[in-house]
């Protein structure tokens, strides 16, 4: 599924250390939130991108540059499952869902 995951090079292999997208409504039918809920019903583990300093309690009142593009992150992006483990199989039941949900 090329428009979610990247082609590896063909001189390495990738780490699939962490894999993430972007759901942008103009192109998807669903929300980050949907695509998250639908993979958590297949027992596929995922989590949205991880919420900016600024929007953390402990970062209240600090000054914040940049934030509307660290927001929009937070709000469209989600981090799929990856690892060198994960097999093509594994790979196509995560796209596979995302497929259904998303388009």
């Amino acid at each position: 599924m090329p428009e979610i995951f990247r082609p590896e090079a063909p001189w390495g292999r990738c780490t699939r250390w962490l894999t993430c997208i972007t759901v942008d409504l103009a192109q998807w039918r669903a929300t980050r939130e949907d695509i998250r809920l639908a993979l958590e019903r297949e027992d596929i583990e995922s989590c949205p991108l991880w919420k900016p300093m600024h929007l953390q309690p402990i970062f209240a009142g600090c000054e914040v540059v940049g934030s509307a593009v660290a927001e929009a992150l937070f709000r469209d992006g989600l981090c799929l499952p990856s690892g060198m483990a994960m097999t093509e199989a594994d790979l196509e039941r995560v796209a596979a869902v995302i497929r259904r949900v998303g388009r």
